[in-house]
Parts: C-alpha cells; sequence; structure tokens
C-alpha cells in the first residue's frame, strides 16, 4: 500500500448514513423504478423486490462494508491485504472498479439528460405546448450529439468538483447538502400525488399484488434491480466501508441506508403513479415515463410549471449523489495502491470518463449504426455490460468469497465491533448460501435471456 497519510474517515455517522444512501439513491429509484413497476404488474413485483432486498441486498452490502473497514483500503487493495498481490479473487476488485467506470461514462451521459430538462422546465418548455411535442423533446435531445455532450461534461465537471474535496469535505459536506434537498423534494412531490384525484389509483397499483402478471422474468428483474439500485458491486460500498469508524454498527447503518433506498424508491413511485392515472395515462410506459409522459402531465395539470423544476432537479440531485460515489471509488485504487495525490487522480478519472462517455453520447445519432454487442449500440451494449453481466459476477465473487473464504472470526469481530454479533450466524447463512446461489440464478437466466451464450458460440 502507497499511502503516507492517515487514512481519512467520515466526521459523523450521519455523515456517512447520508453518502452511502446518496451513493444507492440514484436515477434508478427516481427514474427507473416506477417503470419497470409499471411494466411487471405493480404490487406482486414490490413484494419481490422488497424480498430481494432484504435476502441478498443487505447481506451482500454488509459484507462490502466490512471488507473496507477490515482493510482501510480500496477495492482492489482490499484483496490484496488479504490475501496478497497474486490472489485470483483481486479480479472481484478489478471487476467492480471496471464496472464503477464504464457506469460512470454513461450514468453522466443520462444524467445530462435531466439537466437539459431542468433547464427546459425553468424556460416554461413544458407550459402549453402539445403533447406531441414534449414527446418529442426527448427524441429531439438524443439525436443531438453537441448538446449531450455539453450536458455530459457539465456533469462530469461538477462530479470532480465535489470528490476532489476529499471525503469529509467533500463527498460528506455535499451529501448533507445534497440529500436533505433531495427528500425535500421528493417529499413535496409526494404530497402532490397523494393529494391528485389519481392517489387511490396510484396507491393500489404500487401495493395491491396481483401474482397473475408477475412472470419468471419479473422475479429476475427484481433482484437484478435491488443490486443495482443499492450500488452493490461498483466497489463503492467497499470504498465507503473503508472510511467507516472503528465502533460504527454495520448492522444499523446498512439497515438505515437500505431503508431510505426503499422509501425513496416507492414515495417516487407515489409521486409518478398518482398523477400519471389523475390524467388518464398509462402507467407501465416503459424507460419514456420519465422524460415523454411525466412532461406532458405536468403540462395539464395546476402547478405543473413549478412541479416540472422540481422534479427534474430531484433527478439530478440523485444522479449527482450515486456519480460521486462511482468516482470516488475509482480515486481511491489510485491513492491507495498508485500513490496519487487526490486532485491528480480525480482530474485524470474525470477526464477518462468524460471521454468515454462520449460514445454514449454519439450513440442515437451520430454513432447509430456502430454496434457492438449484436445489434446494440454502444450505449446499450456498456449497459448491458454492466448491469447484466460486471456487476452480479462481482457481486457472487463477493459473497463467495466472504462466504467461504474469509476468516470467520474476523467477519463476527466487524460486527461485534458495532454491537451487532448477534447476528452474525443469519448474516453468514445469507451471504454463504442464499445470496451467490440468488445471483448465479440471475446471471444465468440473464445471459441466456441477453444472447451471451449465442454470442460467444458465433465468435468460435
Amino acid at each position: 500500500m502507497n499511502q503516507t497519510a492517515p487514512r481519512s474517515l467520515w466526521a459523523s455517522r450521519l455523515g456517512f448514513i447520508l453518502a452511502a444512501a446518496g451513493s444507492a439513491v440514484g436515477l434508478g429509484n427516481i427514474w427507473k423504478f416506477p417503470y419497470v413497476v409499471g411494466e411487471n404488474g405493480g404490487g406482486a413485483f414490490v413484494l419481490v423486490y422488497l424480498a430481494c432486498i432484504l435476502l441478498v441486498g443487505l447481506p451482500i452490502m454488509m459484507a462490502e462494508f466490512m471488507l473496507g473497514r477490515h482493510t482501510r483500503r480500496d477495492a482492489v487493495g482490499a484483496f490484496v491485504q488479504l490475501e496478497g498481490k497474486r490472489s485470483p479473487w483481486i479480479a472481484a476488485g478489478w471487476v467492480s472498479i471496471t464496472a464503477a467506470f464504464l457506469i460512470l461514462s454513461y450514468y453522466s451521459v443520462v444524467a445530462g439528460w435531466t439537466l437539459d430538462y431542468v433547464y427546459r422546465a425553468l424556460r416554461g418548455s413544458f407550459s402549453g405546448v402539445p403533447a406531441a411535442t414534449i414527446e418529442g423533446m426527448f427524441d429531439g435531445l438524443i439525436a443531438d450529439g453537441p448538446r449531450q455532450i455539453l450536458w455530459h461534461l457539465v456533469f462530469i465537471c461538477l462530479c470532480l468538483g465535489i470528490v476532489i474535496g476529499g471525503v469529509q469535505k467533500g463527498i460528506e459536506r455535499w451529501s448533507k447538502i445534497l440529500m436533505p434537498i433531495l427528500l425535500a423534494l421528493l417529499a413535496l412531490l409526494f404530497m402532490n400525488g397523494m393529494l391528485s384525484k389519481g392517489a387511490w389509483e396510484g396507491i393500489a397499483f404500487m401495493f395491491r399484488p396481483d401474482f397473475e402478471k408477475l412472470t419468471a422474468g419479473s422475479v429476475l428483474e427484481a433482484m437484478g434491480h435491488a443490486f443495482f439500485t443499492l450500488s452493490l458491486g461498483m466497489a463503492a460500498m467497499i470504498t465507503y466501508g473503508s472510511y467507516i469508524k472503528r465502533n460504527e454498527d454495520l448492522l444499523g447503518s446498512s439497515l438505515r441506508i437500505v431503508g431510505l433506498d426503499v422509501t425513496i424508491a416507492l414515495m417516487a413511485g407515489l409521486a409518478i403513479f398518482p398523477i400519471v392515472f389523475s390524467v388518464g395515462m398509462e402507467p407501465g410506459a416503459g424507460p419514456g415515463l420519465i422524460f415523454k409522459t411525466i412532461p406532458v402531465v405536468f403540462s395539464r395539470i395546476p402547478g405543473g410549471f413549478v412541479l416540472a423544476i422540481l422534479f427534474f432537479l430531484l433527478l439530478s440531485f440523485a444522479a449527482l449523489t450515486s456519480a460521486i460515489s462511482l468516482l470516488e471509488a475509482q480515486v481511491a485504487y489510485l491513492i491507495d495502491e498508485r500513490g496519487w495525490g487526490r486532485k491528480r487522480a480525480t482530474a485524470l478519472l474525470a477526464g477518462l470518463a468524460f471521454l468515454v462517455g462520449l460514445p454514449t453520447a454519439l450513440s442515437y445519432n451520430s454513432l447509430a449504426q456502430w454496434h457492438l454487442i449484436g445489434e446494440r449500440t454502444f450505449f446499450d451494449s456498456a449497459d448491458l455490460l454492466t448491469s447484466n453481466y460486471l456487476l452480479p459476477i462481482s457481486g457472487l465473487l463477493i459473497s463467495i468469497y466472504v462466504g467461504w473464504f474469509w476468516s470467520g472470526s474476523e467477519e463476527k469481530q466487524e460486527l461485534v465491533a458495532g454491537g451487532s454479533g448477534w447476528v452474525y450466524p443469519l448474516w453468514h447463512f445469507l451471504i454463504r448460501y442464499i445470496a451467490p446461489s440468488a445471483i448465479a440464478i440471475v446471471l444465468f437466466f440473464k445471459m441466456r435471456e441477453t444472447g451471451l451464450f449465442a454470442w460467444f458460440g458465433n465468435l468460435f
């Protein structure tokens, strides 16, 4: 390890919880969760999602925090310290770091869309405009490469400005600012949804189980989304865990983080579905729900101008709190393992993420004919590779290592330190048997569903 200065730690428990919750709470909660619920039948999907969070997501989150705090290292360095430089387990760290880098590169472009819509909302672009025109705005945006690149650059610079400040003065300070604002914005939108005439329809859609609509694909989707939304398998939680104080209660903190993440996802659904129902639109509208359907809804309801501004600010803040954790996970590697200074490491990695994100910004315009995996664009291929393969593989390796190969006494020590040693038998059972089995099943079916087996067959 090349560290020469004492490792930075979170200044407070609140700062750590808000930073980690900010990492977990991203576009996946507010953009993806509502339309995934809509596509998979509502309440039954929510139940399966919550089960996946508790049985798989929570144990792996605790395992990542343990690895980070025990070693005080980044995702790669944690395995180097525990198993040595030549250990094959280091692959788990590298997979997660690679996933973090690739996700940041295209996530920044998507986050740029939210900034563009904040700008449009401030200009009143959705007020008094026909629905067809509003729906066409998103198609026009993704067809405009230079506009996407501009917002992509703005977002990357925001991430750079926060991460370069360090753990306490950068990430923790801004998490204490951004997360309360995010929660306040969501609370306002939630109350608006609950006061709309579509409130009961929205509540019923979210929580009334209809198991006839629940398919095997829905169960796999719930598992995958639970994994992605908690920022697992992407080095962020190992890195954030390395900044936790020794006496921190990992179980209690993890439950609070998971609780915030789930609450925000559910509140987002209850903010969105009631107003969608109130104007008679389709709740299962897919990815276009946020960028096409919701702006149309805001154009039709009283106070829609203000609500549109609040909503897209909420999306932007959620994206930013997640993205800074992705960048920090990579920066920590260069600081810990290569001895780089924070400013140099942050500037280099932010610049590389911007460059690698350029093909994503051009995926639906200049590079629309450039296909990587099958007939998928660069953006779709990068998303497929990370969300469906790198993250589950990283999580699978971490759960197998922690469940079967890491010293049980060291694991228990991490739980005992915070006063949660009593949960060790249950946690160890889940991380040893349930989590790896569930992830392996999802990974297998995702590979079959996305045609990766056939793709490999064609290569040879």
